[in-house]
């Protein structure tokens, strides 16, 4: 007697044992839901110990979270009436008064700085004394900031639109926190629509912590709306397929069993949910189904031949169990690829999917027979579905394609394999931040408003260490942040910077009466007794120390990008890396480029080389599976080839589409194979029992195999094709990619398959149709049933 007949007999013996103790698992698991955590920032693709993340932390070191702006914009003339004026700056002070807030920046609490002569100092005065009450006084207040200011420009106003902007910063210490959620979602965004409302005028809001949080928020949502239409269209066609009420209510069981152990996981290994954890329990539905597809086929089929519920019962547990192990561990393996990676957020990823896909297995393997067991055997409606006369054509138009048309086959596959060449070299690589986000959105139109009208709102810093304490005030290390700032303007796709040579430059302004055309850095001559007022004075303290550290050893830059990718990112940092290197001799200064965005573009391109890595991985590891199962090395290349040529066109597909290569749709290709994989081990244990049964007669054993796993892999295909078209149901346009190449990918490994595969089995029948070739495998994949042998 073999393990899995032993197994079936231990489980349906102590049915109610292993039912109890998958409801005390599960209570524990759903009780550990309340860990689950979304992430508060974006993902960091990179090692803790890459140099990006060093330089970044660095940073963030000497002046904390950069990522801490909400801008608030409103670009319509009549802001500039005196109601709608004051309204305006009342918002933004209302604001200032929270505890959340660090400080505001609005046309309120503008400060002109003033030369006092006698005291030797800068004193600041505000703007305007009173809130105007005339146009006259508005527009006069607007000539002022417009001509008078250029330190505002492009920080509070855009001179050739009209339009305002006021920047709101949250404090640091929150900016990670649910505390930011809480003042987005409770304070901001309610004052805003009042506002709205009250003045009929158009508010646009953007910055990080407000694009973080809206994007978490639609996370959450769509969790939930994959769930439930992974649950919706995969019962609908299992319905579809089988008629019967009591099978596709068994099934949603086992996988709604499976979705609260995937959000337990989540919980228990204290895991924040992201774009790509998000997807872990609409996966599971989607590969627990075909589980339940195999088994309740099996007992349907076993029940029909003789009608005997115990026999039939033992049989599903003893001969699928095996198969779907197998499958579901190759499944699991592709996952678990990303476990070798290096990046966190692909290494939770990869223990989440593999991890849940054997527990799914397990509780289809437990759930469905003893569930059976307790019930009245199968009526003859509920098994006409096993001889439908549609499902029976698509078969025999299979076995007609390979026993006659193998030339056609194999020329389509050619051609399929050069296309998929041409399309793999179109694809493009995309590290943007917010390519992703639902372009539905409001705030998605927001950043792109706020893109055009100030250059930006995702953060690239530039620090600079002077390796000497107070050497940023040095009028030469001026004149290099002066030349690397002018060489920022140049680019369009980044906003005018600002650091603390816009500082010096409006000292001097203000020493010269506020003229503006001596807002401009100091001569040497004047540095000194510029600088000495500066000394008397701590008025700018709070300005100055948001960019320079309170040692005066490091400085900051910053600037805003616009959404670019890759291959535009990487030119700009060319260029600039080429400016510091002529301005900033390494000796003397130490510069960096860092912020959140960069990290993040950076971290999609070691994604790319982590992408070979892990899918070179999963291939290899089912190579040796296949090796180890099949014991025979044509096999391999056999088995392989059917799986890698729905790759190549998916990738092929990604180049002719333009669908870059991104953090969301990398995972394809490591989910594809593993699924697709499943479809050649069952043909193939099929096949290999074939043969003994046909004394090693290639042919009929083929197209036997081809009859029998046929409909099973027809079946699960279109479960797991609709299944993963349900991710086309999101916003975020990676997981809809996702979505959408996983199911085209898994349909053309059916074909592949069911057509490809058949085909080189008959086509190099000589070379493997031997004993030698084609040994014992290691572990028997379907157990052999005597009586059912003898029949055939």
């Amino acid at each position: 007697m073999n393990f899995w007949t032993k197994a079936a007999g231990l489980i349906l013996r102590n049915r109610y044992l292993v039912l109890l103790i998958i409801a005390i698992i599960t209570g524990l698991l759903a009780s550990q839901m309340k860990y689950m955590k979304f992430s508060y920032t974006e993902a960091n693709l990179l090692p803790e110990d890459h140099i990006a993340n060093v330089e970044y932390n660095k940073f963030l070191e000497i002046f904390g979270e950069e990522g801490n702006l909400v801008i608030l914009g409103v670009k319509d003339s009549t802001v500039f009436t005196p109601e709608k004026f004051n309204a305006w700056n009342k918002l933004v002070e209302q604001f200032d008064e929270r505890d959340e807030i660090d400080f505001t920046i609005s046309i309120a609490d503008v400060q002109k700085l003033k030369a006092d002569r006698k005291k030797r100092k800068f004193v600041l005065e505000p703007l305007y004394e009173k809130n105007p009450t005339t146009t006259e006084e508005v527009n006069a207040i607007k000539k002022q900031l417009f001509e008078k200011l250029p330190f505002y420009d492009n920080l509070l106003y855009n001179k050739e639109t009209g339009t305002l902007q006021t920047a709101i910063y949250i404090k640091k210490e929150i900016i990670n926190t649910p505390k930011r959620r809480d003042f987005i979602f409770d304070v901001l965004i309610p004052a805003i629509k009042k506002f709205e409302k009250e003045n009929n005028l158009d508010v646009r809001v953007s910055g990080m912590p407000y694009i973080r949080t809206l994007n978490a928020q639609n996370i959450q949502d769509e969790i939930i709306l994959f769930v439930v239409g992974a649950l919706g269209i995969t019962a609908l066609i299992f319905f579809f397929f089988f008629r019967s009420f009591r099978a596709t209510f068994i099934t949603l069981l086992v996988v709604l069993i499976g979705v609260i152990w995937a959000f337990g996981f989540i919980g228990l290994f204290r895991y924040e949910i992201t774009v790509l954890s998000a997807l872990i329990p609409p996966l599971i539905i989607v590969i627990g189904v075909p589980n339940a597809v195999f088994l309740i086929n099996k007992y349907q089929q076993e029940i029909k031949k003789h009608g005997q519920q115990a026999k039939a019962l033992q049989r599903v547990i003893a001969k699928i169990g095996n198969a779907t192990l197998m499958t579901n561990i190759t499944t699991a393996s592709g996952f678990a690829t990303f476990v070798f990676v290096k990046s966190n957020l692909l290494r939770e990823f990869g223990i989440l999917a593999s991890v849940n896909i054997i527990s799914i297995f397990i509780l289809a393997l437990l759930i469905i027979p003893i569930i059976y067991s307790f019930m009245p055997l199968p009526k003859k409606k509920h098994l006409n579905h096993l001889e439908k006369r549609w499902i029976e054509n698509v078969v025999d138009w299979m076995e007609k394609m390979v026993r006659n048309q193998r030339i056609t086959i194999y020329f389509t596959t050619v051609v399929v394999i050069v296309l998929g060449i041409i399309g793999v070299y179109m694809i493009r690589v995309s590290g943007s931040l917010i390519e992703d986000m639902p372009k539905k959105m409001d705030f998605y139109k927001d950043i792109k408003f706020f893109e055009k009208e100030f250059g930006g709102i995702m953060p690239l810093e530039i620090l600079i260490d002077t390796k000497k304490d107070k050497g940023v005030m040095k009028l030469s290390t001026l004149k290099k942040m002066e030349k690397l700032n002018e060489a920022i303007e140049t680019f369009p796709e980044l906003s005018k910077p600002i650091s603390v040579v816009n500082l010096v430059k409006y000292s001097k302004q203000a020493y010269y009466k506020g003229n503006p055309k001596y807002y401009q850095l100091p001569t040497s001559q004047e540095q000194s007794y510029i600088f000495s007022y500066t000394k008397n004075s701590n008025n700018d303290a709070g300005m100055l120390k948001t960019f320079v550290d309170s040692t005066g050893r490091y400085a900051r830059i910053t600037t805003f990008m616009k959404d670019i990718g890759t291959d535009k990112m990487d030119v700009i940092q060319e260029r600039l890396k080429a400016v510091i290197a002529k301005e900033f001799p390494s000796d003397k200064y130490s510069v960096s480029l860092t912020g959140k965005a960069l990290v993040f573009i950076k971290g999609t391109n070691y994604l790319i080389k982590n992408l070979v890595i892990s899918l070179s991985l999963a291939i290899l590891l089912i190579a040796i599976f296949m090796a180890w199962m099949f014991r025979s090395p044509q096999m391999i290349l056999i088995s392989l080839i059917p799986n890698m040529l729905p790759l190549l066109i998916t990738a092929g597909l990604m180049g002719f589409l333009n669908i870059p290569i991104k953090p969301s749709t990398i995972l394809v290709f490591s989910i594809a194979f593993g699924i697709s994989v499943d479809d050649t081990i069952h043909f193939l244990a099929k096949y290999r029992q074939e043969l003994i049964a046909n004394k090693w007669k290639i042919k009929p054993s083929v197209y036997a195999a081809l009859r029998e796993t046929g409909v099973s892999m027809f079946y699960t295909s279109i479960v797991l094709f609709f299944g993963f078209l349900v991710f086309t149901l999101s916003s975020f346009g990676g997981t809809i990619a996702l979505g959408g190449l996983v199911s085209v990918t898994l349909l053309l490994a059916m074909v592949s398959n069911l057509l490809l595969l058949p085909s080189l089995l008959l086509t190099f029948e000589k070379k493997i149709a031997n004993k030698k070739v084609f040994k014992e495998p290691a572990m028997k994949i379907f157990p052999q049933n005597e009586e059912e042998e003898s029949k055939k």
